[in-house]
């Protein structure tokens, strides 16, 4: 679990003498190659900047990492089986191509059996692994300052403009005529956890997401149909100030956000979205502790679909969510990313007397 293990300062020192106090326990993920590794591992040690650490290999790979061919972290993955190999395999000769079903079948294997063997092995399932993979592929690359052009041949999409077509099929068909008011403007904005997709009228910021999110064609749909408004590509000043905000949040310098915030859902939404926004950067409260705080009879069952409801992401700290036994459950953006953001937000946390003195001026 993420709360069992110290700091990343702490983790980089054991990667840098090879400590094996953590080994089954924490990864660490080199920005630079792509590649994930155990801590003992023997090459050559990344700068610490190239560098993040996960707590399971489900995480790593989620996140498009492959594994180091010199200290083989999945060689200690316990019932491992010929069909999981063998398609690992396969996905490391072509990681940019879109996996399916069919694709499966023409290698002789059953799609069932290959979901349950990756499921209890990895922890996800094969096509999903494929998916996240070629994404990250081209997330990292647009995070390292490369171009979207060369990111979106690292996706796998068709043609260069396949990356921009993805974003307008997302969006829909303009209307032929619509006035101001009826209008959500949307963009996508690059961060270090690949694009987030931006959706805001002329005073308030209505959806912040990531672009992979399976659920964002549902989300934009549900969105117009509470709103009554076209989503049309463009941008706005709500979308302008969130992602000056964004950025000074992924550099470490504020998790302060103060764009007006749109919170269409229901009411029993819009409480456990108040109640998540309480949550103070750098601490994490269980779906029981919402439930408690909203004063709901209902189940944290109620207060997880509401969690998961949030169209809009880190401002909207759905991330700061956890099970009782402080396990990271279920994320929209992916495990990977939660892992990522807590992590992110645990340096910035007010410490010692500085605590005290933020409480005090806030009061």
């Amino acid at each position: 679990m993420l709360f069992d293990l110290p700091n990343d300062d702490v983790l980089y020192d054991a990667l840098i003498s090879r400590s094996d106090a953590y080994e089954g326990r924490a990864y660490v993920c080199v920005t630079t190659t792509g590649v994930f590794c155990r801590l003992t591992c023997p090459a050559r040690k990344p700068l610490k900047q190239n560098t993040f650490f996960c707590s399971s290999i489900g995480t790593c790979m989620a996140a498009g990492f492959r594994p180091c061919l010199r200290c083989r972290p999945m060689d200690g993955v316990r019932g491992r089986d010929e069909t999981v190999d063998l398609l690992l395999s396969a996905l490391e000769r072509q990681p940019e191509r879109r996996w399916s079903e069919d694709d499966i079948v023409a290698l002789g294997l059953d799609p069932s059996t290959v979901r349950r063997a990756f499921k209890r092995t990895i922890g996800t399932t094969f096509l999903d692994y494929a998916r996240h993979r070629r994404l990250g592929l081209a997330a990292r690359h647009l995070s390292g300052g490369g171009r979207v052009i060369e990111a979106q041949f690292e996706a796998g999409y068709e043609s260069p403009s396949g990356f921009r077509a993805a974003f307008a099929r997302l969006l829909g068909k303009a209307p032929a005529m619509s006035s101001g008011n009826d209008l959500l403007f949307a963009d996508w904005t690059e961060t270090p956890l690949g694009p987030m997709v931006v959706v805001g009228d002329q005073t308030h910021l209505h959806l912040l997401e990531f672009h992979d999110r399976k659920a964002l064609p549902a989300e934009l749909r549900s969105l117009q149909a509470k709103t009554k408004a076209s989503v049309v590509p463009g941008r706005s000043p709500p979308i302008e100030q969130m992602e000056r905000e964004l950025t000074a949040y992924f550099s470490g310098e504020s998790a302060e956000f103060k764009t007006p915030l749109a919170l269409n859902g229901s009411d029993f939404e819009k409480k456990v979205w108040r109640a998540l926004l309480e949550i103070p950067v750098g601490e994490t409260r269980s779906y029981g502790d919402i439930a408690r705080k909203v004063d709901t009879i209902d189940s944290v069952r109620a207060v997880a679909r509401a969690n998961g409801t949030n169209r809009i992401a880190i401002v909207v700290p759905c991330h700061r969510c956890i099970g009782a036994d402080g396990s990271l459950t279920g994320y929209g953006g992916g495990l990977w990313r939660k892992q990522w953001l807590l992590r992110h937000e645990a340096k910035m946390r007010p410490a010692g007397l500085f605590a005290v003195e933020q409480a005090w001026n806030k009061r």
